[in-house]
């Protein structure tokens, strides 16, 4: 799920945005724990768009990276500010980025037990609350905007903390899985679905270029494998052959999730429209283990630079089986995934056209217990967070591509008049993005329609403050 996040600063967004740090309470529900520490946390606002004091929050609750990364790929909020006079807020998500509890020792037990997504929430509610006092801006409503795990922290927030959001914009928000309430097959059936739809010879192909793998792993071929795999040392246990499994699936993964129309930078640098590229290489020609390096290639090797691919340096495997990314953030994910973010999906070769790589309850207890002196709680989100007992809330828009593996995941049909599902034809939150001359026709309806119902949540929470006031 998580970020494997590259360097793409556009000067134009940068310009927008003023990087800031606010002071955040380390643990906002035990009062002895910490005493009254704190911590910085970063966030980005922007005003340039502001009608002081009256025009309305833009909130991001921010995911699993560096809040940068986000802002920049998510112009639509800003183009929604400009319409409706808004101020702009980024926050970044405690453990990821710059905003480290505890420095580099954020990541050691106990100091990590502060992670969770219950204190993600207070920060942001907190912040909120705040930033509206310094800001003169009380009367302001606040919409709250994420993406993936962001959307899920923007449907949290409007469940949590109705009296300081208004509404929230959930793309791409997978709240039912991670909740533990999906198929374990789902995910990776649908990532297959993204290439079969493409063209059914190209799942076969990707099938087949697995089962030959698998061959020379049965037999010890491990010099055939490294040479035609380009790797940097030959494999020489199960235990790699694992790892290889891991890293070539994670590849298609992000493919999936970011089948954007154009090139992008974000989590990696993509082709525009990466399945059809992807296919396109696993059809060319007769070499089917070549052709699967090469496709792997336009996700780990995308600026031709790397002569040779290190299994354990470019994929790290976690207790989530769609990725974790890499450096820091991928072990605040890790932790997350083993705490109360439920991520037990497989691929069995029989749904999907991967090696079959289960990893159940029973696995994630084992690695978790072992890995953060945890045990997960499988079932803790559907509990604090409702699951698909939603009927209660409010002024929530769930959005979801059709391309995108998480969609399936998510809500994919409105509950009521006021949690409505749109869905695109787009990849992973296609609609936060910013508008682009390739972008299908299904995903600038809904953007049209989410600013649309935003507008209508700004106004009715207007009255309601005024009679209030």
């Amino acid at each position: 799920m998580t970020c494997r996040l590259t360097k793409s600063r556009s000067s134009d967004a940068e310009t927008h945005f003023t990087e800031k740090y606010f002071s955040q309470t380390l643990d906002h529900f035990n009062f002895n724990s910490m005493g009254n520490g704190t911590f910085s946390q970063r966030y980005l606002i922007s005003d340039k768009y502001w009608k002081k004091g009256y025009g309305p929050i833009f909130f991001y609750t921010g995911n699993e990276g560096d809040i940068w990364e986000f802002a920049l790929n998510s112009g639509f909020i800003t183009e929604l500010a400009v319409q409706q006079k808004a101020l702009v807020i980024f926050a970044e998500h405690r453990y990821y980025g710059k905003s480290l509890p505890f420095g580099k020792d954020s990541f050691n037990i106990p100091q990590i037990s502060l992670l969770t997504v219950e204190q993600a929430l207070a920060d942001y509610s907190v912040m909120i609350t705040e930033l509206k006092q310094q800001l003169a801006a009380t009367e302001c409503p606040v919409i709250v905007f994420g993406g993936s795990y962001g959307g899920m922290l923007s449907v949290y927030m409007r469940l949590k903390y109705p009296n300081i959001v208004a509404g929230g914009l959930a793309a791409s928000a997978p709240i039912l899985s991670t909740a533990g309430m999906g198929d374990s097959r789902q995910f990776f059936r649908d990532v297959t679905n993204d290439f079969e739809n493409i063209a059914p010879e190209c799942r076969d192909a990707v099938r087949g270029a697995f089962h030959q793998l698998k061959e020379l792993a049965e037999s010890h071929d491990y010099s055939r494998i490294q040479s035609e795999f380009t790797l940097c040392k030959p494999p020489s246990s199960a235990q790699d052959i694992h790892q290889l499994y891991g890293l070539l699936r994670n590849a298609f993964t992000l493919m999936a999730m970011l089948d954007y129309p154009y090139s992008t930078h974000f989590m990696g640098n993509m082709p525009a429209n990466p399945v059809k590229v992807a296919c396109e290489t696993m059809l060319s020609g007769s070499d089917l283990l070549g052709n699967l390096r090469n496709t792997a290639g336009i996700v780990y090797n995308a600026t031709g630079v790397l002569t040779c691919f290190d299994l354990y340096n470019l994929y790290l495997e976690c207790a989530d089986p769609t990725g974790c990314g890499l450096g820091f953030d991928s072990l605040a994910w890790d932790y997350q995934a083993c705490t109360e973010i439920n991520l037990c999906f497989e691929s069995n070769n029989v749904t999907d056209m991967f090696p079959p790589m289960a990893f159940t309850e029973k696995d994630r207890e084992l690695y978790c217990s072992t890995r953060w002196a945890v045990v997960p709680r499988p079932h803790w989100l559907k509990t604090q967070f409702w699951g698909d007992a939603l009927s209660t809330a409010s002024n929530i828009i769930f959005s979801n591509g059709d391309l995108d593996p998480w969609a399936n995941g998510g809500v994919r049909k409105s509950l009521s008049s006021s949690l409505i599902a749109v869905n695109t034809g787009g990849a992973h939150h296609l609609d936060l993005r910013g508008s682009h001359d390739d972008d299908p026709a299904t995903v600038i309806a809904a953007r049209k329609t989410e600013a649309d119902i935003i507008e209508q949540w700004v106004k009715m929470e207007r009255t309601r403050l005024q009679t209030l006031s």
